[in-house]
């Protein structure tokens, strides 16, 4: 979105109102405005993660994902828009293979814990589902991309596998929930 944000003080959502890309004023506590508050939650909270300095490979992907959360939010806010495609669905799923393939298999589910880094990215595999969440209730309302869909999907899914790798790279061993006695 080429938008230059001049001003950040506006005073027009003072009455519980807020204004969509597109010039629409919607609801502050509609679907469509939990659901972008929810990607943008997620992408202040990756911010976070990359603070903690994961591993370098860690931090690149997670800066790509950020830059594709400002599309995923710019889809939101345009409805009838589609930002978010086939493609960039593909480039998590390659991300998915690349890292998760030097991963050791599971046998039971993994405590959320670890580095600071893998820990937050934990949380943001959290936020994400919730992102998802409230994406596949506005959808449930008024019909989104298919792509936004999947996406979110597949982003909480990296996630995991960023959290393993950070924790992998750290020499941090991880505890599965049935190891816990």
């Amino acid at each position: 979105m080429a938008y230059r944000i001049s001003q950040v003080m506006t005073k027009t959502g003072d009455k519980g109102q807020t204004g969509l890309a597109d010039g629409s004023r919607v609801k502050k506590d509609s679907l469509r405005i939990q659901a972008i508050g929810d990607v943008d939650e997620l992408n202040s909270l990756l911010g976070l993660v990359i603070s903690f300095q994961p591993p370098e490979a860690v931090s690149n992907v997670l800066l790509k994902v950020q830059h594709q959360l400002f599309e995923v939010g710019g889809e939101l806010s345009l409805p009838g828009v589609r930002k978010v495609t086939g493609k960039t669905v593909a480039m998590l799923e390659d991300q998915i293979v690349a890292i998760g393939g030097k991963l050791p298999p599971l046998n039971g589910f993994v405590l959320p814990r670890g580095t600071a880094a893998a820990a937050q990215l934990q949380v943001a595999r959290s936020v994400c589902r919730r992102a998802e969440r409230s994406v596949v209730a506005l959808d449930g309302a008024e019909k989104v991309s298919p792509d936004l869909l999947c996406y979110l999907n597949r982003l909480s899914d990296l996630l995991f596998i960023l959290a393993r790798e950070t924790n992998r790279s750290a020499g941090c061993p991880e505890i599965l929930s049935n190891e816990v006695s």
